[in-house]
């Protein structure tokens, strides 16, 4: 056996033979979704715990705004790239986008309670009820990426209406 020969490729799994090769879901470069919505995510963060040291008193709001609108653009720009990725496992990501948005939406509603409760008013309630939706939004969006991004988009995957929302029987109202 020549050295050439020893050092060769190992067969590959099958996925981009054919007549139309495909790369499998694992090989696949996709868009930063995730790594978007992360940097959202530490966004939020901040900004809910800049405002949060500064209660009882009024908190200077601008550092508090200026991360709620780079995470809400970041977010937009996820989403963007997201609609746009084609093939892609819609039916994974909205499964599980659903459960994981259920949770986070008790989990913000939770965390808004504790402010309401605490008599935080004003503006300064506001910037964090939406900075509690932003990231209810982006927690999902992540989990249901990262596990859709795996799994093989079948034929039929295409996204429908009644699908993001409704039941898992396909065509179901």
């Amino acid at each position: 056996m020549s050295a050439e020969m020893s050092h060769a490729a190992p067969p590959s799994s099958g996925a981009s033979e054919g007549p139309n090769p495909r790369p499998s879901a694992s090989e696949r470069r996709l868009p930063p979704v995730a790594e978007l919505a992360v940097a959202s995510v530490t966004l939020m963060v901040s900004g809910g715990v800049y405002l949060a040291a500064h209660l009882p008193t009024l908190p200077p709001l601008a550092p508090a705004v200026g991360l709620l609108v780079g995470g809400a653009v970041l977010t937009l720009i996820a989403m963007v790239l997201l609609a746009r990725i084609r093939p892609f496992a819609w039916r994974t990501f909205f499964l599980v986008a659903r459960w994981a948005f259920s949770a986070y939406v008790v989990i913000a509603g939770l965390l808004a309670l504790v402010f309401i409760y605490d008599h935080t008013r004003g503006t300064t309630l506001a910037v964090l009820m939406l900075t509690l939706v932003v990231f209810a939004l982006d927690v999902p969006v992540i989990v249901a990426f990262t596990v859709a991004r795996y799994a093989e988009p079948v034929s039929d995957d295409a996204p429908r209406p009644t699908e993001s929302m409704g039941s898992d029987t396909p065509g179901a109202l």
